[in-house]
């Protein structure tokens, strides 16, 4: 596995990522620079002539440091396509060993970009001897489009990422790209992504909950509703044979059906042996046994306890932050005019503090008595449930994100109470806020 560190065109920038990756078996260090007439002028305030030559000289530098050297040409496609073949050029006889063209904007289309990728092949001296790359943004929702068009045009590197998050609108959706290559080999000259397809699900669920950004339910491949048919003349067809309306199987992308895993009765050892199935084969025990006291309380309120539940415990487990605040009881309650009124008590360095509030429904009347309890000036920027599996007692999974003194926290709870759920995930926002306070101190 390669391990690649991005630096700007200039002699610091490529020091530190050499720092940074150098331990690596497999090392690159991608270096890049602006190349539009409007970047040019505006940011760099730089001529082309000079351009070129930070261009050449930071290839140089990260050569002296490794043999695999990428660089890239921010802004890319609103950039003069001579000026491009001329940077590129010289950037290979620095010794640039991929070539990444970025549409850095989301501006171009398909047809334009493949056509950019086929002139830059036919008129820079060298390329043929480079892997190229590309660098999609999603801000016209072409930037899958924009890829697969490159590819079928030549290119053989794709910068893509899990859900397509990213800047702005996003980047190219990685499970998207490799469903599409996987899908329509014989579109695209029967390339085959080294990916482990069944994986791209648990990926996509891993870095929602990591990043606390919800994947949309109509979200291609990884979408809860990506594989769901309502039409009655869909079903009809899928009933009858499932290549009427699948063009790939739930189970290739990782969409497995929820089984019983465990029950009240079950034994550690079980449980242990499930959770190495799942592939948390290095936890401690120390963390082991708490999940088992946690699985144990989850059965007393759950009849059935599904993988899905089980990974949603381990998930919540490892995001876990520092308790500069930790939860010790809550009540609320609210009546048909929507005002709640909450009592929430915390445990802050071993002191514990009550503090009641009102609210507009038991969530808001518990945020505001927490908010008394950490003395922080704290916003609730987005709040966000979804049920971990199907069924009337199913967990409850909340993600919110929290402006505390203008940086925003994710947090996430996990309870089949989605009220208690929610002061969770709160209270996690607020614990990172107050990690992030102290190491700033």
């Amino acid at each position: 596995m390669t391990v690649c560190g991005l630096a700007r065109a200039n002699v610091s920038d490529i020091d530190a990522v050499w720092e940074a990756v150098k331990e690596a078996e497999d090392a690159r260090i991608h270096t890049f620079i602006a190349t539009s007439p409007i970047h040019m002028q505006y940011k760099l305030r730089k001529t082309p002539d000079q351009v070129v030559e930070a261009a050449r000289a930071a290839v140089a530098h990260a050569k002296s440091y490794v043999s695999d050297v990428e660089f890239s040409a921010e802004d890319a496609t609103r950039s003069d396509r001579d000026f491009l073949c001329r940077i590129f050029a010289a950037a290979i006889e620095a010794g640039a060993t991929t070539i990444n063209v970025p549409d850095t904007l989301g501006y171009t289309t398909p047809s334009e970009f493949a056509e950019l990728i086929g002139y830059l092949r036919a008129n820079t001296p060298g390329f043929e001897n480079i892997i190229i790359s590309v660098h999609c943004h999603d801000d016209l929702g072409m930037a899958t489009a924009n890829t697969l068009a490159a590819i079928q045009a030549g290119a053989r590197q794709a910068e893509v990422t899990i859900n397509g998050i990213g800047e702005r609108a996003g980047n190219t959706s990685l499970e998207e790209v490799v469903m599409a290559l996987n899908t329509r080999r014989d579109a695209f000259h029967d390339i085959r992504p080294r990916i482990v397809t069944a994986q791209l699900v648990p990926t996509s669920k891993l870095v929602s909950h990591v990043t606390g950004m919800v994947v949309q339910p109509n979200k291609a491949i990884v979408g809860a509703n990506a594989f769901a048919h309502e039409s009655g003349i869909h079903q009809d067809g899928m009933l009858k044979h499932r290549d009427t309306y699948e063009i790939m199987t739930p189970q290739s992308v990782g969409w497995e059906a929820s089984r019983l895993v465990l029950g009240k009765h079950s034994g550690r050892a079980g449980f242990t042996a499930r959770l190495k199935e799942l592939g948390y084969t290095d936890l401690s025990q120390e963390r082991i046994n708490e999940l088992y006291r946690r699985f144990i309380d989850l059965t007393d309120r759950k009849k059935t306890v599904t993988n899905a539940d089980l990974i949603a415990i381990v998930e919540a487990d490892l995001q876990q932050v520092p308790e500069h605040y930790a939860l010790v009881s809550w009540r609320a309650h609210s009546g048909s005019d929507g005002q709640a009124e909450a009592w929430v008590k915390i445990s802050a360095g071993g002191v514990e503090r009550e503090a009641s509030a009102t609210g507009n429904g038991q969530v808001n009347a518990l945020f505001t008595a927490i908010d008394q309890l950490v003395e922080r000036s704290c916003t609730l920027e987005s709040f966000h449930i979804d049920a971990v599996t199907p069924g009337e007692d199913a967990q409850g999974e909340v993600s919110v994100r929290v402006k505390c003194g203008g940086q925003v926290y994710n947090g996430r709870g996990v309870a089949t109470d989605i009220v208690e759920s929610s002061v969770r995930a709160y209270l996690m926002a607020i614990n990172r806020a107050a990690v992030a306070t102290e190491v700033t101190v």
